[in-house]
């Protein structure tokens, strides 16, 4: 049994929509890191459905690319927000202005 890809479009759009919410809603920097996830998954989802549909390997490569510098992102990202939650005590993304260039 297989997916229409339409219907895999539809869900990476509601994905990425939820996503897009979090990161426009939130406050928080966990928050948006999390919401930024959750648009790369949309984004994963897609180029997974369309490497099947069109039965090629070169979406599910970069699929595997783009989820090891993911990853990496995260590590980082998440070392950073430690680091500003103990030198500031919130993570509050408003208290963070002064990064501004």
């Amino acid at each position: 049994m297989t997916v229409p890809f339409g219907h895999v479009l539809i869900l990476a759009a509601l994905l990425f929509a939820i996503g897009l919410g979090s990161v426009l809603a939130r406050r928080t920097l966990i928050m948006i890191l999390i919401g930024v996830e959750i648009m790369v998954s949309a984004a994963v989802l897609v180029l997974v459905a369309a490497s099947a549909f069109w039965q090629q390997l070169d979406g599910q490569l970069f699929v595997l690319f783009l989820l090891t510098t993911t990853a990496a992102e995260v590590a980082i990202a998440l070392a950073l927000v430690v680091t500003l939650r103990r030198r500031t005590g919130t993570t509050d993304a408003d208290a963070f202005s002064e990064l501004r260039g």
